[in-house]
C-alpha cells in the first residue's frame, strides 16, 4: 500500500465515523480530517513523480575544533595588519 492509498484510506474512515456522528460540530471536523487526508494522498502522489534523494550534510566539526581554529586564524591576520601599518 503507498503512503496515498493509506491516506485515503483514513480519509474514508474519517468520512464514514462523520456520518456516523450525531453532532453537527463533530461531523464538520470529520469532513475536515477526511478533506486533509485526501489532500495529503494527492501530495504523497505527486512526492512520488519526483526523483528527490535526501542526503544527510556531512557533519560539522565540533565546537571546540572550530574554536581552535578560530584562535589559531586571529593571531595571522592580526600578524599582517601590523605588518602593513608598518609599512
Amino acid at each position: 500500500m503507498t503512503s496515498a492509498d493509506h491516506y485515503r484510506t483514513l480519509a474514508a474512515q474519517c468520512d464514514a465515523k462523520g456520518r456516523q456522528d450525531v453532532d453537527p460540530r463533530i461531523r464538520v471536523e470529520w469532513e475536515h480530517m477526511a478533506h486533509a487526508y485526501r489532500r495529503l494522498a494527492e501530495q504523497a502522489e505527486r512526492n512520488a513523480l519526483t526523483d528527490v534523494i535526501y542526503e544527510t550534510p556531512p557533519r560539522a566539526a565540533p565546537v571546540q575544533q572550530r574554536q581552535q581554529q578560530q584562535q589559531q586564524q586571529q593571531p595571522q591576520a592580526n600578524h599582517e595588519s601590523m605588518r602593513k601599518a608598518g609599512n
